[in-house]
């Protein structure tokens, strides 16, 4: 069988900006026939993530990230549809997903890896199982509640970076749906700042390349700062941090603007703002959400539920054609997008 594929092309180096054309799309073939425990899979959606910018180094920075090979499938999270199966749990027609798809058309998978999905529990969005509904929302919950420390009714503030992406703009609204009393985004347009409010119910929005951040921060967080969702690190990390009050808390999420340059992750803090995390008492720790798999299935319900009823607003950048996945790579990285970025490869 014809199918086409997105191999690395090239890789970008540990300090360069990623472009569309370290990607490369091809033609390649798979058997006609699938073996025992095998299904072959149409695929549907793919998901375009941050952290996948680490695997285009030949060194990702960490143990749990496999770098991609030059001239080979690139592979993410990813949605599809069974065309053949001869695994006992999945048939024909079957719509599963898994962590590590790769970019083609089709493909024969170990029926074994993958996880059926209910579109109905999604209001029949499958792309939200790469999404709210899937890993980049188990982040966000999981995050809040392993990390968070957030109490309802302790009149908590959150603030959240990179908060018109696909994980900040879930945690803002999963913060306030787990108890926090203000919650304020950072992002990096006023039309993203408009959404978060008029959208995804955050209270207040900074765009960060306008005006003083620390002098908006003071104003809109006047109790000082409880939880900080970070997912950006640099110069606007130190700013919140600045203004977090004792024993608050930092959920380590991403630091994406560190990805392109040639730093341990987390990236360690400057010495000033370290000597505030220490004197203030702020926990800073690396949080994994793969290390919390025990409560996914849970979480996962719980994020649907939300969806279902209206209390999680999620909002897709779609790219149309596997062709343009390395297009969508580019613009996520260069922070064009608001939500998640998903590329629709067949319908």
């Amino acid at each position: 069988m014809i199918i086409q594929q997105v191999v690395l092309n090239s890789r970008p180096g540990k300090n360069g900006v990623p472009v569309a054309e370290n990607f490369r799309l091809e033609q390649s073939t798979i058997p006609d026939t699938v073996r025992e425990g095998q299904v072959r899979v149409r695929t549907l959606y793919l998901s375009v993530d941050p952290y996948m910018r680490c695997r285009m180094n030949e060194d990702t920075g960490s143990d749990y990230l496999l770098p991609w090979q030059l001239s080979e499938v690139a592979d993410g999270g990813g949605v599809g549809v069974v065309e053949e199966s001869k695994h006992n749990n999945l048939v024909k027609g079957d719509f599963v997903t898994y962590f590590s798809w790769p970019w083609q058309t089709v493909a024969i998978l170990d029926g074994s890896l993958l996880q059926k999905v209910a579109p109905q529990l999604v209001n029949g969005r499958l792309s939200y199982f790469l999404g709210a509904a899937g890993l980049t929302g188990l982040t966000a919950l999981l995050g809040i509640r392993e990390k968070g420390h957030v109490t309802a009714g302790a009149n908590q503030t959150m603030v959240v970076s990179g908060a018109a992406g696909a994980c900040g703009s879930l945690a803002g609204q999963i913060g306030r749906l787990e108890g926090c009393s203000r919650v304020v985004g950072i992002a990096g347009t006023d039309e993203k700042c408009s959404i978060l409010v008029s959208e995804m119910g955050f209270d207040a929005a900074i765009n960060y390349k306008k005006g003083n951040v620390a002098q908006q921060l003071r104003e809109l967080c006047p109790d000082g700062v409880d939880v900080y969702f970070d997912n950006v690190g640099g110069d606007i990390s130190d700013t919140v941090i600045s203004q977090m009050n004792q024993n608050s808390h930092i959920i380590l999420c991403g630091q994406i603007s560190q990805y392109n340059k040639d730093v341990p992750y987390p990236p360690p803090l400057p010495p000033d703002t370290e000597k505030i995390q220490k004197e203030r008492n702020i926990t800073r720790e690396r949080f994994l959400v793969l290390n919390y798999m025990d409560k996914q299935e849970a979480s996962v319900l719980q994020l649907c539920q939300w969806i279902q009823e209206g209390k999680l607003k999620v909002r897709e950048t779609v790219v149309e054609g596997l062709a343009n996945i390395g297009a969508a790579f580019q613009s996520m990285m260069n922070g064009g997008n608001i939500g998640k970025q998903i590329v629709s490869v067949s319908k």
